[in-house]
């Protein structure tokens, strides 16, 4: 995977920088594992404007994901490694020896023809999915679980990677992107290695135009709208001062959000380092 640069022939390529899709090897997705999505444009069931700056974008078709990846023993054959509109990741068509088509999200070096398969006896390959029991410590891992059988919850956009660092009774010691430490049941299921099309996090798309296709609309810092609008809004000239906050007049930047006595902060071994 690598990115394009180009001449600056317009004001729109002058700072475009996309990735080559060298990987790429089909064009069309599989008919049986893609359905259309209705977009909202950002409104409710009765029309009313609830998400501000959504609207627009090309068509797109849900591909379908196996995140559970619960066929386990079955041997599967990379067919095709394809574009997502829906995520960062590339995709892959798996070709299942019983003759079922699944598609998973493609790992680093995944390549057509390649043999992948799940479950307790699969080997710590890159593809293959095993619960973090059997998986050595140390392994770069993508796809994991939360709870036992929900499918894959973390760590599966392009790029990212969690590590096993160690065990601790009936749980693992996970080290995710973020920097965090966690502990997650050893039944849980991962994948081994790290997500593909790790040149994402270098693309720039050069012009508004792109977030359109995106379906990005225009969005408006709070600090240019009035004080009706906004918390921040108003002044004369570029007003300094007071803490940031959102349109609701909560505070950005710093408020801590999450729920002091959640469930899961005892699972939190160290939290993400800022």
């Amino acid at each position: 995977m690598a990115v394009r640069k180009f001449k600056p022939t317009t004001p729109g390529q002058r700072h475009k920088i996309i990735g080559t899709f060298e990987e790429i090897t089909a064009r069309v997705p599989e008919k049986s594992l893609v359905f259309g999505v209705k977009k909202s444009g950002g409104r409710n069931n009765v029309g009313k404007m609830t998400m501000r700056y959504i609207g627009g974008g090309h068509r797109k078709v849900l591909r379908v994901i196996d995140f559970k990846r619960n066929k386990d023993g079955v041997p599967a054959t990379v067919k095709t490694i394809e574009y997502d509109p829906n995520r960062s990741a590339r995709i892959a068509l798996l070709f299942y020896a019983d003759g079922e088509k699944r598609y998973i999200i493609a790992p680093n070096g995944l390549q057509v023809g390649a043999t992948v398969m799940s479950g307790e006896d699969a080997a710590p390959e890159i593809g293959n999915a095993l619960p973090l029991a059997v998986i050595p410590v140390g392994t770069v891992i993508h796809n994991i679980e939360l709870r036992p059988g929900q499918g894959a919850a973390l760590v599966r956009s392009a790029g990212n990677f969690a590590q096993l660092t160690s065990r601790e009774g009936d749980y693992c010691v996970i080290k995710l992107p973020s920097g965090e430490l966690r502990k997650i049941l050893s039944s849980c299921k991962a994948t081994i290695g790290s997500v593909g099309n790790s040149d994402h996090a270098l693309e720039s798309s050069g012009k508004a135009g792109r977030s359109r296709w995106l379906g990005r609309r225009p969005h408006n810092r709070g600090v240019v709208m009035n004080p009706h609008d906004h918390p921040m809004g108003g002044g004369e000239g570029r007003q300094s001062g007071g803490h940031p906050r959102s349109r609701k007049g909560l505070y950005a930047k710093g408020l801590k959000t999450r729920a002091p006595k959640k469930q899961s902060n005892k699972y939190i071994i160290e939290r993400a380092k800022k």
